[in-house]
Parts: structure tokens; C-alpha cells; sequence
């Protein structure tokens, strides 16, 4: 029996139109563009404004343009998983909301919060779906509003993210396309070093919790650049390794936007050059769950049936992990 594989049959990706320039954030903060662009390669980032807007709202608008373009209608959809960690309520679901603002009724739908890792987990998890045979079509959005928990008077983090959602649809596929092999990993011991310390079970929101602002992100950021650094080239590397790959047969790495030093020490691990690498952290910065999709969907048009692509993201908690799959249109 042939093997069934899940592979990727569209993406598309949604920002929202106001841009928060390095030079804005210089009004805000002691920075300097200058200071923000060497460090971490962002030029622009996207901010979702409006009252009661949650990340439902660009989830939403990723997954109706996803189902327009690949002809999908919400009825034909299997399963739909959100990883986000800027979820609109603790529940309903985000997932739940957006299968009501496109129209997909009564089926599976959920969250899945890994922070910077959340896509390529949501991603692995509907592929599993799809292996199994249980179902055909699975929509993974990774979407996050990062605005709602970013410290805008701590220069060290307001500087790196913005907001924004991806969504990709994954359907069977019997010709060895598809994702191939995937390497997921988390150690908890990261916690204290990137962290949103209140809003859950631990803390829950009192007077004290927001005056000392335990509620919006806490990183420290050298610790986490040394790992990040260290654990996102080491699984992309191991993945390359353990399916007999070199940088001369990887056409993409598509990595988490966190920063492009990571980025860039990723790629060297790899033997891959900036060629291959995708990048669009200089005009959307960290959109968390979201940029790995964006990435997709920014450099579709480059990419050809058959491509092979390391996908790799790290993040808080800490999570990491890689995905090797060969691009099916």
C-alpha cells in the first residue's frame, strides 16, 4: 500500500494595515532604528488596532483566503487547529471563533499554544490526522497579537514583535510530497527566561499582578539568543542529517523570524546560503506563531513542485523543532 503523506495544497497570510516603524517605537522608547535594525534585522512591524479585536480577526481573514484560493468550501473542511499564545478568550477556543467567522460548522476545532513552535506542532499534529486517514482536509493557522502583551516602555522587547496570521491546508498525498520527517522537542527549565508570568492559574489578574506588568512578555533576552541559536541549528541540522540532506539539496530554509542572527547562524549550520533562507522579519518582526506561514506564503511564487524545505522555530518555554517536507504544487 502506498504511503499517505500530508501535504501542504495552499497558503495564504493576512497583516493588518497599520505599520509601527522603528521610528515610531523611537518616540515611544529610548531607541534609534539604527540600534533596532543591526541587532535584529526589523525595519516594520504590523499592529492590529481596534477595540475588541483579537487574533480570531486575522485568523479568520487567513482562512477565508485560503479557502477562496484553493476552492475549499467551509463544509469541506475536516479540522481546523489555531496555535496561538495570544488567544482572543482562555476559552472559547480561538479556533472556535474562527470557524464561526468562516462559516466551518460542527467540526474539530482547537488551540494549540508552543509559542514561537506553535506552527510547526499544529502543523505536525493535522499532518497526523491526515496520515491516519481519519481526515481529508485539515486547516493549521498560526496567528498571534502580539501588541496585546508587548511592554511598550521596555526597549528590549517592544522593538521585536508585531502582529499578524498564517494559514496553510493540508490534504492527503500519495506521490511522496508532503511533509517527510519532523524532530519536535521543549525543555520547561526555560521557562523563567521568556515568559508572560501572570493572566493563568499561577497568577491570576489582581492589582499587583498588572502594577508590576507580570501580564505582557517577560524575556531575558542573552539567555534566550544562546539557546535559540544553539537549538534551532542543532535540530535543523540533525534533521538534514538524518534524511541524507546537504545545503545543495535544500531549496528553502524557512525559519522562525525572531531574529536574523539566529536566523543567519541557522543557515550556516545548514551549509545553506542567504539565497535559500527566507526572510521578511525587516517588515512584519516576530509574529510568534504566525511567521513561519507568512513566510510561505510571501515566497510561494518561488517555490516549485518537489522543492525540499527545513522548516525551524524556537520559542518560549522553551520549544524547538524542525519539519522536512517536499513541496507539492
Amino acid at each position: 500500500m502506498t504511503k499517505i503523506t500530508a501535504a501542504i495544497t495552499g497558503v495564504f497570510g493576512y497583516v493588518p494595515e497599520d505599520v509601527l516603524s522603528n521610528a515610531d517605537l523611537a518616540k515611544m522608547v529610548d531607541t534609534t532604528d539604527e540600534w533596532i535594525t543591526t541587532r535584529t534585522g526589523i525595519k516594520e512591524r504590523r499592529v492590529l488596532r481596534g477595540e475588541g479585536l483579537g487574533t480570531s480577526v486575522m485568523g479568520a481573514e487567513a482562512v477565508k483566503g485560503l479557502l477562496a484560493k484553493t476552492n475549499t468550501k467551509p463544509e469541506e473542511v475536516d479540522l481546523l487547529i489555531c496555535a496561538t499564545v495570544t488567544p482572543d478568550h482562555f476559552f472559547p477556543a480561538t479556533a472556535n471563533l474562527i470557524c464561526e467567522k468562516v462559516g466551518i460548522a460542527f467540526k474539530a476545532s482547537y488551540d494549540l499554544a508552543a509559542a514561537c513552535s506553535g506552527f510547526l506542532n499544529a502543523l505536525v499534529t493535522g499532518a497526523m490526522f491526515i496520515e491516519s486517514g481519519r481526515y481529508k482536509k485539515v486547516v493549521v493557522v498560526g496567528a498571534d497579537k502580539m501588541s496585546a502583551i508587548v511592554d511598550y516602555t521596555d526597549r528590549t522587547t517592544c522593538v521585536l514583535f508585531g502582529d499578524g496570521a498564517g494559514a496553510v491546508l493540508l490534504e492527503p498525498s500519495n506521490n511522496e510530497l508532503g511533509i517527510q520527517d519532523f524532530i519536535l522537542k521543549s525543555d520547561g527549565a526555560g521557562a523563567p527566561h521568556l515568559i508572560q508570568k501572570a493572566g493563568g492559574s499561577a497568577y491570576p489578574p489582581t492589582h499587583e499582578t498588572i502594577d508590576n506588568r507580570w501580564h505582557t512578555i517577560h524575556q531575558e533576552g542573552q539567555a534566550v539568543f544562546k539557546f535559540a541559536v544553539t537549538r534551532m541549528a542543532d535540530v535543523s541540522a540533525e534533521i538534514m542529517e538524518r534524511n541524507q540532506l546537504t545545503g545543495d539539496d535544500v531549496a528553502f530554509l524557512v525559519p522562525h523570524q525572531a531574529n536574523k542572527r539566529i536566523i543567519d547562524a541557522t543557515a550556516n549550520r545548514m551549509g545553506v546560503g542567504p539565497e535559500k533562507v527566507m526572510l521578511n522579519i525587516h517588515k512584519y518582526g516576530n509574529t510568534t506563531a504566525a511567521t513561519i506561514p507568512l513566510c510561505l506564503w510571501d515566497y510561494e511564487s518561488q517555490l516549485k513542485k518537489g522543492d525540499n524545505l527545513i522548516l525551524a522555530a524556537f520559542g518560549g518555554g522553551f520549544t524547538w523543532g524542525s519539519v522536512f517536507l517536499k513541496w507539492a504544487y
